[in-house]
């Protein structure tokens, strides 16, 4: 704990920020990175977008002039620590709101954050994350003040079997394809679990008993072979990309060959190139576009990055898109809220829910139309599906298909 917590002040004396310099005209909002850990391969992107987001908004003039006040702490993917870092930002820091990382802790602390009426925007998709108001009955508890980019890890898993139905017809493949999910026991690869293997049965796959691989990189032959013996056709992959790149390279080596799919933190381009040949098709979600993408929205995105780069030669992986992204609709949300009252917590929950179709000026074509009401907080149910191909170090991103999730209530909040 303590050297997460020195990482995360050692950060702000970089930044030249002070928690203690907190004043009425600036903006505290605490910022829960994975720089360490099991996560840490596509949570340092992320977490790097997070920051010079934050950092550019501030320089191009705050939030109608006042300035973003953050303080970064690295929690190694530790819940319990996660949970201390929000108690400990609760009596000295004062946040407005809060940038997270992972699951476990942020359904932790999802009725702590509904008390204290402060906005958290997760890196977790969980999809029990979505329902304000508990009117589900799916929902584990009601989350009026969590808010994440991008389609929630059941609607996303939803989207690739979908286009993998539409992929087993495509290549005139008869009989009952079969579906496999594969992850570690933990809440980040379990939330999709069974609200994907139902749809999957809806859609007619035979749905196999699921395989446990570990979160961290290590040797998974025995798993493969379970795989291959399996018969699936389809295997998803619920882990992130470290653990994913062992998994593949394993399973190349015992010969199981499903189609892969992966979730968004599941397959990179630094996963491409770990994997090489290993990794060839995997179908992977896209949440937003590459760094050579011409997307009007790049531009911006590019600028942002030299925060921490001036050099502007840096790769920025996908990770980091959606960063700046998760950043970018907190922002909106504060300036509305300062114009209707000021920049509070429940304000700013407030014009969260008054988003629709929404895109941060500048970043188009880099993140999705969002829509969030104080009913239903699934800002996007669209998927966007690319296969991969590594072509000998030189990869390319080959789009496959746009699904169009349906928004059904009763997937609300799972």
């Amino acid at each position: 704990m303590r050297k997460s917590l020195l990482c995360g002040i050692v950060l702000l004396a970089m930044f030249g920020f002070s928690t203690m310099a907190a004043a009425a005209d600036t903006i505290p909002v605490g910022h829960l990175a994975c720089y360490t850990g099991p996560t840490s391969d596509v949570g340092i992107p992320y977490g790097n977008g997070v920051a010079d987001a934050m950092q550019y908004i501030n320089a191009k003039g705050g939030i109608n002039g006042k300035k973003l006040t953050f303080e970064t702490v690295d929690y190694s993917y530790k819940a319990p620590q996660a949970i201390a870092t929000y108690k400990r930002w609760i009596s000295d820091l004062k946040p407005v709101a809060i940038q997270g990382w992972g699951t476990a802790d942020t359904e932790a602390l999802v009725q702590f954050v509904a008390t204290d009426q402060i906005p958290y925007y997760s890196a977790s998709y969980s999809g029990h994350l979505t329902d304000p108001t508990g009117k589900s009955p799916r929902t584990k508890s009601p989350a009026p003040y969590n808010f994440f980019y991008g389609p929630s890890y059941s609607d996303t898993c939803r989207g690739l079997v979908q286009w993998a139905a539409d992929d087993w017809k495509s290549k005139g493949k008869t009989g009952q394809p079969k579906f496999i999910h594969m992850g570690a026991n933990h809440p980040y690869p379990n939330a999709p679990k069974e609200a994907c293997a139902e749809y999957a049965q809806e859609l007619g796959f035979e749905v196999l008993n699921p395989i446990v691989y570990d979160l961290k990189p290590g040797d998974a032959k025995a798993q493969c072979l379970t795989l291959k013996d399996s018969g699936a056709d389809y295997a998803y992959m619920g882990n992130t990309a470290g653990s994913n790149i062992s998994l593949l390279n394993s399973c190349n080596t015992v010969g199981a060959k499903p189609q892969f799919l992966a979730n968004v933190w599941g397959w990179d381009e630094n996963s491409i190139k770990a994997a090489g040949e290993s990794g060839n098709g995997v179908a992977v979600p896209l949440g937003s576009p590459s760094w050579k993408d011409d997307a009007p929205g790049m531009a911006m995105v590019r600028t942002i990055s030299k925060v921490s780069d001036p050099s502007g030669e840096t790769y920025r992986n996908l990770h980091y898109m959606r960063g700046v992204c998760a950043v970018y609709f907190m922002k909106d949300a504060m300036e509305m809220a300062d114009k209707q009252g000021g920049i509070t917590g429940p304000n700013i929950k407030k014009a969260m829910e008054q988003m629709e179709g929404h895109v941060p000026a500048g970043l188009e074509g880099v993140c999705k139309p969002s829509t969030w009401t104080n009913e239903d907080h699934r800002g996007t149910t669209e998927v966007s599906v690319y296969t991969t191909d590594y072509n000998g170090g030189d990869f390319t991103f080959n789009k496959q298909a746009t699904i169009a999730v349906p928004r059904r209530s009763e997937w609300l909040g799972w």
